[in-house]
């Protein structure tokens, strides 16, 4: 449940189009690795791909993305759509101070620097789109909930988009 609330938290940080820098860069590592220029690279290329642009895939990641990609090549829009959560994601973990409060105040409806119980369920109905059990929300909360109180203060609130 703890990752659950961590992931439906960043969901909101992640479900963006990507920035132009963002696909430029991608373009950028595609170019390197289209050696003929004919608009492609080789899925046996994609690993060192991925790692010059910073990500550390695990040969089990390489081999479920060519599962994925179904062919011996990739084309750009193609390894934009394959990257562009991997992108997205690596964002969302390095959010700063003001995406933080941001976020927290997207749940903390009432601005009493808290949030409740009722507050998290109807944060979690809005980002999940349907409606978790109460004994969820309860472990939710108990795993947030660091000084018991009952409510998720901001310092609770950071620690656990930190995990």
């Amino acid at each position: 449940t703890d990752s659950l609330c961590v992931c439906v938290c960043m969901q909101t940080l992640k479900n963006r189009d990507l920035r132009p820098e963002e696909i430029e860069e991608l373009r950028e590592a595609f170019k390197e690795f289209d050696k003929n220029k004919k608009g492609f690279i080789y899925c046996k290329d994609l690993g060192e791909c991925m790692r010059t642009m910073g990500y550390m895939p695990t040969e089990m990641e390489l081999i479920e993305l060519s599962q994925t990609i179904g062919g011996s090549k990739i084309d750009f829009e193609d390894f934009v759509e394959l990257m562009g959560p991997k992108m997205l994601e690596e964002t969302a973990d390095m959010i700063g101070m003001k995406e933080l409060k941001d976020a927290f105040r997207e749940f903390d409806t009432n601005g009493d620097g808290q949030i409740s119980l009722s507050e998290l369920r109807e944060a979690m109905k809005k980002l999940l789109g349907e409606q978790l059990n109460p004994r969820e929300i309860d472990e939710i909360l108990q795993d947030v909930d660091l000084n018991g109180d009952g409510l998720v203060d901001f310092e609770e609130f950071v620690r656990m988009m930190s995990r």
